[in-house]
């Protein structure tokens, strides 16, 4: 008898352990598989909502990017598809692929990149003919199937950080990731704690660890009118640069009621 009421107490216990894993971990789907209800599109030259080309839209489940009505010329172009919610502090995971053809006249540099912008402003509040959000990047790239080239790095449009104790004024730093060629499935998260701290994780490895997320910097044009000082919040946005992307998870767990 003893040793079934331990059994059942043991039971009892993982049961409990497991409901307040559960409790502890309630995702909020940003992308619901089925519309873009949540998200508001910004794209550079058009004003804010206009969705030109249907560059961003929802087939098979996924969310897509494509450039079909670009023509010819990509014409610096840039988009982006903001949450219509901000965000502090929070962990957001992100299955990717890059698929196709970059579009004709995207820039090289634009060849299988895209990224999540974090902190970013209410796209609203952008000029009409703004290329990039202030905000934090987390750079998406891929392979060309010879060459490394990481992924999970850290671009800095219109802000600066701290990396590894020193103030980054660069645009682009490295991460240590693999490199992912083809069209495979990648999983990038990305823990975010309001302005002190950052990390990108790919493919479950840490890559790469910032802090000091602060408004500063150039590379945004043109440039807006943001007072300067410590990015503690906002958007999430994802970028449509010349290369097609789909996406089959965009997830956020919220870290807020663990600061």
């Amino acid at each position: 008898m003893k040793n079934v009421l331990f059994l059942l107490f043991i039971v009892a216990c993982m049961v409990s352990c497991n409901t307040q894993q559960k409790e502890q971990e309630e995702w909020i789907q940003l992308f619901n598989g089925k519309d873009l209800t949540g998200w508001t599109v910004k794209i550079r030259g058009y004003p804010v909502s206009e969705n030109f080309g249907n560059t961003f839209y929802v087939e098979d489940s996924l969310l897509k990017v494509k450039y079909d009505a670009y023509g010819d010329n990509f014409d610096a172009r840039y988009g982006h598809i903001y949450t219509n919610d901000s965000y502090s502090h929070y962990k957001l995971r992100v299955e990717y692929r890059f698929v196709g053809e970059q579009a004709p006249g995207g820039e090289g540099w634009a060849w299988r990149n895209s990224g999540a912008m974090l902190h970013c402003p209410d796209p609203a509040t952008m000029a009409i003919d703004q290329d990039f959000p202030v905000s934090i990047e987390a750079q998406i790239l891929g392979g060309d199937g010879t060459h490394d080239r990481t992924t999970g790095n850290v671009c800095t449009p219109g802000t600066e950080v701290t990396i590894n104790g020193e103030h980054y004024k660069g645009h682009c730093y490295e991460s240590n990731s693999k490199t992912y060629h083809g069209d495979q499935w990648v999983t990038m998260e990305v823990v975010v704690y309001g302005d002190s701290l950052v990390h990108h994780i790919v493919q479950g490895d840490t890559v790469l660890t910032y802090t000091n997320l602060i408004v500063g910097g150039g590379n945004v044009s043109p440039k807006p009118n943001i007072p300067e000082g410590p990015l503690k919040s906002g958007r999430i946005s994802f970028q449509a640069e010349s290369h097609p992307i789909e996406f089959r998870k965009i997830e956020l767990l919220d870290l807020s009621k663990k600061k």
